[in-house]
């Protein structure tokens, strides 16, 4: 008699118990980040007329800092990217930086565009308005 073996199976055993805690602990630093900044937000609405312009734009800046962390923890954890090999890590972030760029280059050219149709220039006006025409003369005199 034959004495057969099945092969035994390889099985990846996952540990439930360590995603869990992946997963909360990821919870906890969004919703921390979260909080300072809505707390940014709140403190910069009621301070925003008193207060020196590059406060605000600090604030704002930190407010935009703090949602890339974000989005990027997001993208790391929950979307798995931080496990992935960096050639494939690149091709999804140099697209998309540069979707950014081309985002912000559009905004800042209509912001000019904006700003320079909206200018007043009386000089301007003058070199390209017509002159007023005088008014037709109905005495049947002769104009010289």
């Amino acid at each position: 008699m034959e004495h057969h073996t099945e092969p035994s199976e390889i099985t990846y055993h996952h540990e439930p118990a360590s995603s869990t805690k992946r997963i909360w602990k990821t919870f906890w630093i969004l919703l921390i980040v979260t909080v300072v900044e809505v707390s940014l937000g709140l403190l910069l609405y009621a301070l925003e007329p008193n207060v020196a312009g590059w406060i605000v734009l600090f604030f704002k800046g930190m407010m935009i800092i703090l949602t890339l962390a974000k989005a990027f923890y997001i993208v790391s954890i929950f979307m798995h990217l931080g496990d992935e090999l960096r050639n494939m890590i690149m091709t999804i972030i140099v697209p998309l930086s540069l979707f950014i760029w081309f985002i912000g280059a559009f905004l800042w050219d209509g912001n000019y565009y904006r700003t320079a149709r909206n200018r007043y220039d009386p000089a301007i006006e003058n070199k390209t308005m017509q002159a007023p025409r005088e008014k037709a003369d109905t005495t049947n005199r002769p104009l010289y």
